[in-house]
């Protein structure tokens, strides 16, 4: 089978999984928000931000690093399942004991000091599915992770319908949570042993410095990744309260199901271009501007159609209460578009070893959000947060490109001139929507039909883009 049958075959899996698990969010996300109602969804959503961001301690980039050492190395393979396993669990634990006690600390009452030892004991359980899941993506087989995240999703939605049924409050939604990702994990953890055998636990001190200074540049992106897309939802509530807080978590939560083909794409292309770093450097290019051209090319359409027909989506999904959620929604969904081409180029640069490039800009990234949320929340409330949450992906955008320009992967022109032609279609798609100005459920297949004959009219569609259909299709 060739490379691209195979990453297609990896996608398609990724691709069910997340189709499911996004028509499921989609799902429990309405049911727990109008269960909740703006106040407690406020106050469930800033625990689920507090425990994310403290939560990625459990990892500390040692994930990333594994899946990227095993997809070059499959030689390393038991070293480093027998040892980073008891190093995520000790760690982990020590991380869950100080979280609780500083919320305690701090004074929060013990609703919320409840939520955060529930919520945090999910963390855990997703950091283990996660490195697991890890090992399966360096040997380029996700059909465990994508089955086992399909049964998270219709759990959860099992979940919240019984307990909101029976109105059995808060603290059974944040139980509902971590049950849901305790089945997903025994699934998987069945399926790893059956291929790798029962980990042996190792407690070597030497690997796991070499793991931890390796896996820190990866820990620290993603630490201040996250800071940057959950720290304004934290920032929210302590600076304006709850009520703000629902209000863009609802609207965010939507846009969260649009960022689907960000991970289909990631969680494939990541260890297809450390593996072709180590063996086809041309065909790694290609790869990455490849991926770019596509994340465009299908994201474009989904932007524009959200941006014209939030008001409806937001009214239609939570109802009349939620409506002030339209405006940030319509902000938010440009953040799709930067977050998926960052992506494309975040794999790119940790692939070829650059990943202290990757770490110093989401650094800056994370610092430019958090001071733009301090100055524009207090004023704007949720809009702030939104124009700051863009604002840092197009400053992400800036700085990729800038180190990608300075190694051998720099792009051609040729991408600068597809992006043109792409973002053409775009503006004709707007242009349409705009002027015919009928319901959302006409606008999709006029919409479809509009963006389609605008790429073959552009030439958008080019002889790589052919080759890559016919190797899909096995001609």
């Amino acid at each position: 089978m060739s490379q691209i049958r195979t990453v297609f075959k990896n996608m398609s899996w990724v691709t069910l999984s997340q189709v499911i698990t996004n028509i499921c969010a989609f799902i429990w996300t309405i049911i727990i928000a109008r269960y909740l109602g703006v106040l407690n969804y406020g106050t469930l959503s800033f625990v689920i931000s507090f425990t994310v961001l403290i939560g990625i301690g459990n990892d500390i980039g040692m994930t990333p690093y594994t899946t990227r050492e095993l997809s070059k190395d499959k030689t390393k393979t038991f070293k480093f399942i027998n040892n980073i396993l008891p190093f995520k669990i000790i760690l982990s634990t020590l991380l869950l004991i100080i979280t609780t006690l500083g919320v305690y600390i701090l004074h929060y009452n013990h609703l919320i000091i409840l939520l955060t030892f529930i919520m945090y004991i999910e963390t855990i359980i997703i950091s283990i599915f996660n490195f697991i899941s890890g090992v399966f993506q360096a040997y380029e087989d996700v059909k465990p992770s994508a089955i086992s995240l399909i049964i998270y999703s219709l759990s959860l939605v099992i979940f919240t319908i019984i307990i909101s049924t029976l109105n059995l409050g808060i603290i059974p939604i944040a139980i509902a949570y971590t049950l849901a990702y305790l089945l997903c994990l025994i699934y998987i953890s069945y399926h790893f042993i059956k291929r790798f055998g029962l980990p042996k636990f190792k407690f070597d001190l030497k690997f796991w410095k070499k793991v931890g200074i390796n896996s820190l540049p990866f820990g620290l992106t993603i630490f201040f990744y996250t800071i940057y897309f959950s720290i304004d939802v934290v920032m929210i509530s302590w600076l304006v309260g709850d009520y703000a807080t629902g209000i863009y978590n609802s609207a965010y939560k939507i846009i969260s199901v649009f960022t689907a083909f960000y991970v289909i794409y990631q969680y494939v292309i990541f260890p297809l271009m450390s593996k072709l770093y180590a063996e086809d450097t041309n065909l790694l290019k290609i790869s990455f501007e490849q991926s770019f051209k596509y994340s465009l090319l299908i994201l474009l359409p989904i932007i524009v159609g959200v941006y014209f027909y939030s008001p409806y989506l937001i009214t239609l999904i939570y109802g009349s209460t939620y409506a002030l959620a339209a405006i940030p929604m319509q902000i938010l969904i440009w953040t799709v578009v930067f977050l998926f081409i960052n992506g494309v180029a975040t794999s790119l640069l940790n692939s070829i070893g650059k990943e202290y490039d990757v770490t110093k800009i989401y650094i800056i990234a994370a610092i430019f959000n958090i001071v733009v949320n301090y100055f524009l929340i207090p004023k704007y409330t949720y809009i702030g947060a939104s124009v700051a949450t863009v604002l840092s992906e197009i400053l992400i955008l800036g700085l990729m490109m800038y180190s990608i320009s300075k190694t051998e992967y720099k792009p051609d022109i040729s991408l600068l001139k597809t992006v043109i032609k792409l973002v053409i279609c775009g503006i004709i798609l707007a242009i349409v929507l705009y002027l015919i100005n009928v319901s959302l459920w006409l606008a999709i297949p006029i919409g479809l039909v509009v963006y389609v004959v605008s790429l073959f009219l552009t030439k958008s569609i080019d002889d790589t883009d052919k080759y890559i259909i016919k190797e899909l299709l096995g001609k």
